[in-house]
């Protein structure tokens, strides 16, 4: 199945589906939203690299800021921070042009970059603030973004990296096959959910107390509530 342009939801909001679905309906569904002081933490970082004009090379990588991309496998479609293109090393085999003079030889891997001799590869950097986390709610947003250059300029996309503003360091994500196959799990899922309008009931967990859309979602008051069947069945039978 592929999906149509307006069909394209954002990648961003993947981190959000895995964080909580119901913080993920709140937003792309009933448009809800509220910043906090991690909210606005993010949203700074980011602000820092968030340049679509920028490109620079140095030491032969190519470094390009706020890249536009999409994937109509996936539905989904957003920015990432970072895409560095690194220069692919040329194997023994493609060392001696083919016959025919033209088209890669084989073992070659990487894109052309406009103006640019040789092949590069692209491999995606996401900034976040704080540190590594447990569940791979990070892991899988960056997955969505190599998935979507992959589509965009038919490529193999086999590692990105994750950089970290509490602990100032990268760290290397290999795409699994596991990380891949969960990408398009939760993608299918949301537009499941979006297709639905559906916005799941609230399920407490430790993410609640830093969530900024906790006073939309009043997850102490929204659990306890008692559908109106059993309460009316309750007071009967009282």
């Amino acid at each position: 199945m592929e999906y149509t342009q307006d069909d394209l939801l954002p990648l961003s909001g993947i981190q959000h589906f895995l964080f909580c679905r119901r913080q993920w309906a709140l937003i792309h569904i009933e448009q809800q939203w509220k910043e906090n002081a991690l909210t606005a933490e993010g949203r700074i970082m980011h602000q820092r690299v968030d340049d679509p004009f920028f490109t620079e090379t140095r030491n032969g990588v190519v470094t390009a800021r706020s890249v536009p991309v999409a994937s109509y496998r996936l539905g989904l479609s957003g920015v990432c921070d970072v895409v560095e293109f690194t220069p692919s090393p040329v194997p023994p085999s493609a060392e001696t042009p083919s016959p025919a003079g033209r088209g890669q030889g084989e073992g070659e891997r990487g894109v052309k970059l406009p103006n640019r001799e040789g092949l590069y590869l692209p491999v995606p950097v996401e900034y976040k603030r704080g540190k590594p986390k447990r569940e791979p709610v990070d892991e899988a947003q960056l997955c969505a973004q190599a998935l979507c250059l992959e589509e965009m300029l038919s490529t193999d996309i086999p590692r990105g990296y994750l950089f970290y503003g509490e602990t100032r360091h990268r760290e290397e994500i290999e795409f699994t096959s596991e990380l891949r196959t969960l990408v398009r799990d939760m993608s299918a899922e949301m537009h499941n959910y979006f297709s639905r309008g559906y916005t799941p009931k609230v399920k407490m967990h430790k993410g609640c107390r830093s969530c900024s859309l906790a006073d939309i979602c009043l997850p102490v008051l929204n659990e306890k509530v008692v559908p109106a069947s059993r309460y009316i069945k309750q007071n009967v039978e009282e």
